[in-house]
């Protein structure tokens, strides 16, 4: 294998690694201040309880990812050297400000709000997990705003070989950050709603303080349904932002190969790269002109056309990303996202009848599904960056240029090896961890809890 087979596999690998444990990390945050402010309101002690329980596993879930995500920088320099190179001056810039402003804010409170029980006034205490909730969200917003420049470049200019900033505002309100930052941030919601009420309903159906775990159960299913639904809207406002930018990752998509006009949406196909065809393929008339433009007549192009476009605009070379990855990667995606709004919504609507606690067939779905997210998030980051493929930074840099040349395929398979071995241990920690404290469920008084920290 070359090096830059290698040094592809070891950011995937390592990435999705540590994108199980982010987005729960945001969701949870959240939920845990909500939590906190129904305790702050109403002074009950289930609420207050609840905070603690679903506090400590959000404890655990954070530190696992701070731990994961720490190799990540490590590998632009050490295995992307030319990459960072050439963009260091820009895309350094939103990863220190995420470290400094993001990472230290979500880091102090939250070891405030750890120690503040009954040390703190109420409100204090209070504010310090929101704050540890918007540290934490904050923390990815930095990220994507960096993940945005590498798909849609602006604000810069090219200086002896470099990509420099030369527009800082215009780099922070990149409109591929706002469509991204939406989508992302609130599909982080959903997976942290859906965990909540996972491990509610595991609770409940083991009858392990039904009463308690209930409240929880319900705050975790309005939290998801509001989510799931903000999630696909803003999907369809980051498809169409793709259609506009980035043409042959909607191509890749809907595995288009020829331009249409109006298109048709594919609902099925067995992708054959080679030969620039899909077989077996099922589509529905018009349906991608209304995805990509919100009408029924509209052009969309396809990969082979978009391949002459590119060859006249960059040179010679195979700009179509591996087509059937990201083809069947955004179909699944949608198909969890479509599957979280109907499970939730059913949820609401076995609550309003009163038989949720009863529904054994649900509750036990719902400790299912709970893990369901933590899949169409990879899902989703499959397709945002192997559709970009072959470019590192889109139209400037291709991914075969930012790879380190001094490193040798021996020590880039070592340490893929090393560091997939040691997140298989990290994310078998995560589980054994979670499962530990959260099979007990909630002490039966209060002041059991506070002396648990």
């Amino acid at each position: 294998m070359e090096v830059l087979e290698i040094a592809r596999w070891q950011f995937g690998i390592t990435t999705v690694y540590h994108f199980f444990f982010s987005p729960l990390t945001m969701g949870l945050a959240v939920l845990t201040a909500i939590l906190h402010t129904f305790y702050y309101r109403t002074n009950s002690d289930h609420y207050k309880l609840l905070t603690k329980y679903f506090g400590k596993l959000f404890i655990i879930i954070f530190a696992l990812g701070v731990v994961t995500g720490i190799v990540l920088e490590f590998q632009f320099g050490m295995a992307w050297s030319e990459y960072s190179r050439f963009v260091g001056d820009i895309f350094g810039i939103p990863l220190a400000i995420e470290a400094l402003m993001a990472f230290f804010l979500e880091s102090t409170f939250i070891a405030v709000w750890i120690f503040g029980w009954g040390r703190l006034p109420k409100g204090i205490h209070l504010i310090s997990i929101w704050l540890v909730a918007l540290g934490s969200n904050l923390s990815a917003l930095w990220i994507i705003i960096a993940n945005a420049w590498m798909q849609v470049p602006v604000g810069y200019v090219i200086n002896n070989g470099r990509a420099e900033l030369s527009d800082f505002i215009a780099v922070m309100l990149n409109e591929q950050m706002l469509v991204m930052a939406q989508h992302t941030i609130i599909a982080a919601f959903v997976t942290g709603g859906l965990f909540m009420f996972g491990i509610s309903a595991w609770q409940i159906r083991r009858k392990n303080q039904v009463e308690i775990f209930a409240k929880s159960a319900r705050i975790a299913l309005v939290f998801t349904a509001v989510s799931s639904l903000l999630v696909a809207t803003t999907g369809h406002t980051q498809a169409q932002h793709t259609v506009k930018n980035q043409p042959m990752k909607m191509a890749a998509m809907e595995g288009l190969w020829e331009t249409e006009q109006p298109a048709s949406f594919s609902m099925f196909a067995i992708i054959d790269q080679e030969n620039q065809t899909s077989n077996r393929e099922f589509r529905l008339p018009y349906m991608l002109s209304v995805l990509a433009y919100n009408n029924t007549t509209s052009e969309v192009k396809g990969i082979i056309d978009l391949q002459q476009e590119y060859e006249e605009a960059y040179g010679p070379g195979d700009y179509a990303p591996p087509v059937a990855v990201v083809y069947w990667s955004f179909r699944l995606m949608v198909g969890l996202g479509m599957l979280f709004i109907f499970f939730s919504f059913y949820g609401l609507v076995l609550w309003w009848r009163d038989k949720l606690e009863e529904s054994r067939f649900y509750l036990k779905a719902g400790t299912i599904v709970m893990f369901l997210p933590l899949v169409a998030n990879s899902l989703g980051w499959i397709v945002t960056e192997m559709g970009r493929q072959p470019w590192v930074v889109y139209g400037l840099m291709l991914t075969q240029d930012g790879v380190s040349p001094n490193v040798s395929s021996g020590s880039m398979l070592l340490t893929t090896i090393v560091f997939t071995l040691v997140y298989g241990i990290l994310a078998a920690v995560a589980v054994f961890l979670v499962h530990r404290f959260a099979k007990p469920g909630v002490p039966e008084d209060a002041e059991k809890m506070v002396h648990a920290y």
